[in-house]
């Protein structure tokens, strides 16, 4: 079952919770609109099983926000036959549309489509059809909208799955990463308190003794990549009323060096917090820069439910969806 703090191994595909009576009920989420294009969640790495897993549970968490959302998987870095590369699936994308559109404009000269023909039931041909013409209407709108797994922006990985984008030929929409968003903070205290880092909750008075007095925001992407975790930082610095300060990754010593700022400015006990979801690098990258900073590590993000949430508000804003109770961009 799914936990609240993430995937656990296995994970069944998560359903829309039931509704409760009562005037107390939670309200309905809202449905996805009649052929709205598709979600499709570009993925920095290879899809190995661990990747799989997360990217599986976020999406089932933005389908559960969101029912009837088409979301779709693109891999930027490494595809196998059942888990496709971006391009792959963005072309798909464009075809499906390019069929969906020619069918409605069929339907509207009276020339009926197959996909009307092969709707089992009364309900899901005027379903069919409803697409088709919301399609139609949309004609000119994109084919997909393209958000990006990342926590904050990574000026390579994103140039390649823009240059995936245009190799597809799919009229798509590019939004941003994910952060800086105060949600991620949130999920990096979760993970530093699950790994008895920090406290769980600020708002309880006892101490932690494993819990660290400067915190190591490690991100990878360049110089970008690093300010936008120090804003993210800055938010995590306040929730635990304790120094955090960015530090790259992929740049060697960069961790150590901070470590060694953070000691130098009175900090004891460090940690290091990935700000990653975690299909960004190696596992072993981030246990050897723990090492050589000679702290704990927490770990990424993976699919912490605020993930899955930013990545269905991504895709609403990008086309004009509000839907209630979703983070603000």
């Amino acid at each position: 079952m799914s936990s609240p703090t993430g995937p656990a191994s296995g994970l069944p595909v998560r359903m829309p919770r039931p509704r409760q009576s009562g005037r107390h009920r939670r309200p309905e989420p809202a449905a996805a609109p009649v052929g709205a294009p598709p979600l499709v969640l570009a993925v920095p790495g290879a899809p190995d099983p661990v990747t799989r897993a997360v990217v599986d549970e976020v999406l089932s968490i933005a389908r559960s926000e969101l029912p009837g959302l088409d979301a779709r998987v693109g891999y930027v870095g490494g595809a196998d036959e059942q888990a496709p590369a971006l391009e792959v699936t963005l072309a798909q994308a464009a075809r499906d549309r390019a069929a969906l559109l020619a069918t409605a404009r069929a339907d509207a000269a009276g020339q009926p489509g197959d996909a009307a023909g092969d709707a089992p039931d009364a309900a899901a041909q005027e379903a069919a059809y409803a697409a088709r013409q919301q399609a139609v209407i949309d004609a000119d709108g994109p084919a997909a909208v393209v958000v990006p797994l990342l926590a904050g922006p990574d000026s390579e990985l994103l140039a390649r799955a823009r240059q995936a984008v245009e190799g597809s030929g799919c009229a798509a929409l590019f939004t941003d990463p994910l952060g800086p968003h105060p949600l991620l903070a949130e999920a990096l205290h979760v993970r530093l308190s699950e790994a008895g880092l920090a406290r769980a909750d600020r708002a309880r008075l006892f101490t932690v003794a494993t819990a660290a007095d400067g915190i190591i925001l490690a991100t990878v992407g360049g110089p970008e990549a690093v300010q936008a975790a120090g804003i993210t930082g800055m938010l995590l610095s306040a929730r635990l009323a304790v120094p955090v300060l960015a530090a790259p990754l992929d740049e060697k010593g960069a961790v150590a060096r901070t470590a060694e700022q953070l000691l130098g400015a009175g900090s004891q006990r460090l940690a290091l917090a990935p700000y990653l979801i975690g299909p960004e690098v190696s596992a072993e990258l981030i246990e050897t820069a723990a090492n050589e900073a000679g702290c704990a590590a927490a770990e990424p993000l993976g699919a912490y439910p605020a993930v899955g949430r930013l990545v269905l508000s991504a895709y609403a804003a990008a086309l004009g969806l509000t839907l209630p109770g979703a983070p603000n961009r």
